[in-house]
Formats: structure tokens, sequence, C-alpha cells
């Protein structure tokens, strides 16, 4: 068993970051394995992105719906033993949105969950993906203990975010119907590996480039390490690393012994 240290981050564009000192960023975090979403790339671009990460081995996930939407990456020092793409259902596997690397005993799966969109107009679309979402990783397991982490698009209690009061039931994230599709996965075996370690601590993740939301910490905790209960007792820290910029949300990490 070894100290591994895992990195999530939403880059909101991989070419765009990599402007932004992203390679120093992940360098600095000095991750065995970092996990992105909204790659906005196509597969051979966001490959070539990563290039830069020499003693790493590169998966991505492109969006086949829509150029320049959605899209996961896994860039692991440790050639996983499997990476597969994707939960298997048509309706859910256009955007890029889930990459599962299998390692001898664990899974690692990255996602992008779907925003419930403007006026909650995809509500019904991510109530169907947090139900099929979790029906794959009850699956998964069955085989072996998981960890899932990536941009869950979802603030689970009041200190997840700056303003509870005026985005509850009004704003994508925070409707109860995402709470409960949130609390659905945890009831099913996982813990959040944030709050286990740090119950009260009001830290974003996410903030509005639109109303400089970071400069004001008026942010959102929805960007996750959740971590199979089986394993809950081998993490050491996690992690919200606001100091790293480049992208409207910062990225957040863990220490497991795998």
């Amino acid at each position: 068993m070894a100290l591994h240290r895992l990195v999530s981050w939403n880059v909101n564009g991989i070419r765009a970051i990599l402007k932004k000192d992203f390679e120093g960023s992940i360098r600095a975090m000095k991750p065995d394995v970092f996990c992105l979403q909204e790659t906005k790339a196509a597969e051979e671009e966001a490959r070539q992105s990563l290039e830069v990460f020499n003693g790493y081995h590169v998966f991505v996930n492109s969006s086949k719906a829509r150029k320049g939407y959605s899209g996961t990456a896994i860039v692991s020092k440790a050639e996983p033993l499997n990476v597969t793409y994707d939960i298997g259902l048509s309706e859910f596997d256009q955007e890029g949105r889930v990459i599962t690397a299998e390692y001898l005993t664990w899974f690692l799966v990255t996602v992008y969950t779907p925003n419930a969109g403007e006026e909650l107009a995809r509500l019904d679309y991510r109530e169907r993906w947090d139900a099929e979402f979790l029906n794959y990783l009850t699956m998964l397991r069955k085989r072996k203990p998981v960890v899932v982490c990536g941009d869950f698009n979802v603030a689970f209690e009041p200190l997840d975010l700056a303003r509870p009061k005026e985005n509850y039931n009004k704003s994508a994230g925070y409707t109860q119907r995402e709470i409960d599709g949130f609390g659905r996965l945890l009831a099913s075996g996982f813990v959040d590996s944030f709050r286990q370690f740090y119950p009260t601590e009001a830290k974003y993740s996410y903030w509005n480039y639109v109303t400089s939301g970071r400069e004001k910490n008026i942010g959102w905790r929805i960007d996750h390490f959740l971590v199979d209960q089986r394993l809950r007792h081998q993490c050491q820290d996690a992690f919200i690393f606001n100091e790293y910029l480049g992208s409207d949300h910062c990225p957040v990490g863990l220490s497991i012994d795998l």
C-alpha cells in the first residue's frame, strides 16, 4: 500500500488554461493521478495539449455531440489495468462526461455531471443522469472499491455555497432534486472526503466569472472526491486548492493509501 495524491480540476477549456501556467500548477501539486473536466477539445487536441506531462499516461473522452463542449481526462503516472469511457447508455454517452480507470485494487472514475441549465431546462435530464450514474457506480463497486471525482454540479448542504437561501430551488446546482440525487449517491456507500476532514469549513471550488465571485468569495463547493466507505480509513487528507488560478473552478485533491 502506498500514499497516492489525487487531483481533480474543471479546467473550463484545456487549451485556454495551458496559457495560464496550468503546467506549473499541476507540477506544484505533484499528483500521482489528475483528472480534468470540461476540456472542451476534440480527442486529438486534448491529447496533444496534455503531452507536456512526460511520465504520465493520458486518457481523454471528448464530446461526440458538440464540438468544444464538455469532455474529461485522466492523466496517471501508473498505467491502469484497463480504461473505459462513458456509462453504456446512448442517452448519456454523447458528451464525453465519464472515464473509468481500473487499478489493481480500486477503480478511479472522473465525471463531469450535466448542469441543470438556465431556468432549470435540463433538470429532468440531470435527474435521469443521477440515477443512471449511481447504477453505474453500484455495478463497479461489486467488483472493487471506487473513488469518484469531478464536477458534480451540486452543492449538497447550505455550508457548500455562499448564498443558499437565494439559490435554493431557483439555481442549477442547488435544487432539492439535485441535492436528493447526490444524497442517494452518498447513501449508496460513498463518503464526501472533504467533509470527512473538514465538517464545518466553508470553502468553495467554483465562482461565477460574471459576478466576480472569486474576488468576493461568493462561491460554491461543487467539485468533490467521493470515496468508497471501504476506503475511508485509508484517506489521509482532502484539499481545496484555492490558490491555483486559470479557471472558474479551482482544483480539489485527496491523499489516500492505496
